[in-house]
């Protein structure tokens, strides 16, 4: 039996409906999702949560403050864990914090 986990990555454009992929590996069957913004990722979260997702990774674009609004998003349902660059460099340097908030 595998894990089923999710990768939310953010960037501006993203269309959460097309941005999307599953990896099925023999270990982890991965949901791979772009969102535009907080928002989206926190809608999307909880969809990835009623599917059975119980373990979310999101992309260095997301802030700590973004980090925490899809945590309470989940609440207990799913860990969330964080690649951390407080400064993105593809985002000039910034943090989604700064980008991403609606």
């Amino acid at each position: 039996m595998s894990v089923k986990a999710a990768f939310i990555f953010i960037a501006p454009e993203n269309d959460y409906k097309i941005h999307r992929t599953v990896i099925d590996s023999p270990v982890v069957k991965l949901s791979v999702v772009g969102v535009e913004n907080y928002e989206e990722a926190q809608e999307v979260a909880l969809q990835l949560v009623n599917e059975g997702i119980t373990a979310i990774e999101l992309c260095a674009g997301f802030g700590t403050e973004g980090t925490a609004l899809v945590a309470k998003a989940v609440g207990d349902k799913a860990i969330v864990g964080v690649v951390r660059f407080d400064l993105h460099p593809a985002f000039n340097h910034q943090s989604g914090d700064k980008l991403f908030q609606a």
